[in-house]
């Protein structure tokens, strides 16, 4: 992804476009008319450099422009595409949206890959998603996660790897993650996405479900000792917010985009909340 380089709000290159809004998903759920309106307030506010693309399902499409057809936004919204429809409603859905340019800007495609992730189903989503967009594929962890993850990044396309959910097995294990961010990392040219469970920015102990919560600022982190030789998994398990904050404030500019030209992007149904973690680090 191009990343812009800081602009007048002083936004470091680390962290560019780098939450995107998930408000209508799980655990936020939002009302789309809200959902929406907290997005349009982020795009213009103090940290809007921050924010990446709105998330939206493919069946909420018409929902999403009967709103947007209200609100009148002064210019179309980066959307990224959920295929929940399955891969064949992927031509229509994007059909739709090219045909209402003036609301909508297309800028991902995201869906869940079948168990096996064969070519002949990669090369169909090739075929569905225009060039200009990226195409993000989610293997399902289990036996043979990571070939899956190698066939998306071979056909061109960012895997997606989940952090969370409303079950402990949703989240994957510290090894897990850095066995993803191994095959990611080493792969030339290659990049991922995040989601779910991501809202604060250190890992953590959720104290209402017990469950163990990876942070983005550890995954930045992870991507920046993958790309440099370092320990990848101490990265992952540290719950120093001081020194995770310090390290990645020692990256340079280049180093930054290094990072970020791997980890893509993450997505957050709380972006208030990443917000106000960052600042809290002094890293906003």
């Amino acid at each position: 992804m191009e990343l812009p380089p800081p602009g007048p709000r002083g936004i470091p290159p680390l962290l560019a476009r780098l939450v995107d809004d998930s408000a209508l998903f799980p655990p936020s759920e939002s009302t789309m008319a809200d959902a929406l309106a907290g997005y349009l307030e982020h795009r213009s506010g103090e940290h809007a450099g921050v924010q990446g693309v709105f998330l939206c399902p493919a069946s909420r499409l018409p929902e999403m422009i009967t709103e947007l057809i209200k609100i009148r936004p002064k210019e179309p919204l980066p959307l990224s595409l959920i295929i929940d429809t399955g891969l064949g409603g992927v031509p229509k859905a994007i059909s739709i949206v090219e045909s209402r340019e003036e609301l909508l800007s297309l800028r991902m495609v995201e869906m869940p890959a079948p168990s096996d992730v064969d070519e002949v189903w990669l090369e169909r989503v090739s075929e569905f998603v225009p060039e200009d967009v990226h195409r993000v594929v989610e293997p399902r962890r289990g036996v043979g996660w990571l070939d899956g993850v190698r066939n998306v990044i071979e056909h061109g396309s960012w895997p997606k790897i989940r952090c969370g959910g409303v079950s402990k097995e949703n989240f994957p294990s510290v090894d897990e993650v850095a066995d993803f961010l191994a095959v990611v990392s080493s792969a030339p040219g290659a990049a991922f996405k995040a989601t779910n469970s991501l809202h604060r920015a250190v890992r953590h102990t959720d104290p209402e479900t017990g469950f163990e919560h990876h942070g983005f600022l550890n995954l930045l982190v992870a991507v920046a000792r993958s790309l440099s030789g370092g320990n990848v998994r101490e990265a992952l398990e540290s719950t120093d917010g001081e020194a995770l904050a310090g390290e990645v404030s020692g990256l340079g500019d280049e180093a930054a985009k290094a990072v970020r030209s791997v980890f893509s992007c993450y997505a957050s149904a709380t972006f208030d909340e990443s917000i106000a973690d960052l600042k809290g680090l002094g890293l906003l």
